[in-house]
Order: structure tokens, then sequence, then C-alpha cells
């Protein structure tokens, strides 16, 4: 992981208001290019750690803290991939994967198990700030407005959909036995929209605006690519889809009967 400082980057933050100061956890191996990394957030305002291994970041992980992920692709041992695969199984918490210049296979493969975001190397500190900062803000007001939806007198009951519970509110996904699926919130947004409007033609653009703008300025790939994980967790037969269809030039259409449960 490598960087490049702007000159013309913004003057230090305030940490981000009405919260406590957030919690950055560097996986990073190169000890110089981390430390120069947690120096850089907390000119920032952001509290940041880091560590040089996956046995590291899950004894960090363990002791609670971590609002927010960095992680490197290339890393000793256990590598970025197979990383942000295992953290998603688990977690919905934001994850920022660092990738080289030009390996667009990272990238798309960072997206597909279940990346938030990437940046490239080497990137501006400024690029990163803004990036961590945004998915922070997402992260905090999707929690706010769960928190609030579930506080309100007129709860909006789970729906029901071949045998799985999707809770609006708590953002909790069930399978049919009853256990929790993880998805990474613009996944949820995506299956949400589909689970308010079954049976009906969802354009790309349509998803990209309902995913509360996580994918504001995202092209139409990119929506593919979170359709494609959220089959892989949904679908009987991913590879031959039931739940989600695709529809020529139009987008997608969910074929299940939803019902409040």
């Amino acid at each position: 992981m490598s960087i490049i400082h702007d000159p013309a980057d913004p003057a230090p933050h305030a940490p981000l208001p009405d919260a406590p100061e957030p919690g950055i956890l560097l996986v990073e191996d190169d000890p110089g290019i981390a430390r120069l990394l947690v120096e850089m957030l907390a000119g920032q305002g952001l509290r940041a750690r880091a560590v040089g291994s996956a046995t590291a970041m899950d004894a960090v992980l363990a002791g609670g803290g971590i609002d927010l992920i960095v992680l490197d692709v290339m890393l000793p041992g256990e590598d970025g991939f197979s990383i942000c695969a295992r953290l998603r199984a688990q977690s919905a918490m934001p994850i920022i994967m660092v990738t080289a210049r030009g390996e667009d296979g990272d990238r798309i493969a960072g997206l597909d198990i279940g990346a938030d975001d990437y940046v490239t190397k080497p990137f501006n500190s400024g690029e990163l700030v803004a990036r961590i900062r945004a998915l922070l803000r997402r992260s905090r007001m999707t929690a706010a407005m769960a928190a609030a939806q579930t506080a309100a007198p007129l709860r909006p009951p789970p729906l029901g959909f071949a045998g799985w519970r999707i809770d609006l509110v708590a953002r909790v996904l069930e399978d049919p036995d009853g256990v929790r699926v993880a998805l990474t919130s613009v996944e949820f947004d995506i299956l949400a929209a589909f689970c308010r409007h079954p049976g009906q033609v969802l354009s790309r653009d349509f998803l990209i605006e309902r995913a509360n703008g996580r994918l504001a300025g995202a092209e139409t790939r990119t929506v593919d690519v979170h359709v494609s994980r959220i089959r892989q967790k949904i679908e009987p037969v991913p590879h031959e889809p039931e739940f989600i269809r695709t529809v020529r030039l139009g987008g997608y259409v969910f074929t299940p009967m939803v019902r409040p449960c």
C-alpha cells in the first residue's frame, strides 16, 4: 500500500458530529506505510491503528471499538480477499480494499466478495479520508434510521418470501431455517427494493437510487455485481436464479410472492 500526500488536502477535521471518535483498523504489513497512514488519519480526527496480519486483526476486532477496516490485498499468510470474504460472512462492518493500479480484476473481485469500496495504489491521502468518512456517515445514518424506526409506535412488519424473512427496520435477513444471513448495506437496500416491488421490472438506475446514495455515480455494472452477490446468498441454484431474474434491456424482476409475516 503506497500513498501520495497532496499539499492541497483539507485541513484536519474534527471527529464526526454527535458520535464518538470513529475507530479505523488498517491491515497493512509494511510498518512504514502503516505508521504514515495512522498519523495521517489521526490528523484528520480519526482514531486509527494498524496491524500486519489476519491473526493480529482478529485479535483487535475481538476487543471491539472498530468501525471500519482498510484492507490491503497483498498480505502475508491469509490475503485480503480471503479476509474480506470471512469478515463479510460475519459482519456488515464497512471494508475498503486497497488494490494495485489498473488491476480491474482485483477491484471486481473485491466487490464480489463483499467490499464496500476500494482505492487503487498509489492513492491520494485525501481521497482515502473522503472515502472513509463517506462510509462512516452512511453506516451511522443506517444505524440511526433503524434505531428511530424501531422506536416508532407503528413498526412495519417484516416481509416473507419463499420461506425467507426480511426485517426492513432491524435490517435483518433470515433464511428458511431462521439463520441470519449477513448482507452489506448496499445488498440489503437492493433486496429491500425487490421485496417492496415484487413482480415489477426494476431498472439498474432505480436500484442505484434505492441504495440510499451508497452507489452514487456508480456504473450499472456495479449493480450487477451486487445482484450477483445477493443471488449467491438467497437463490437455491445461484447460476440458475429463480428469485431475481434478469430482464433483457430492462433490469431485474423479483418473482417470489412477498407477504407481511
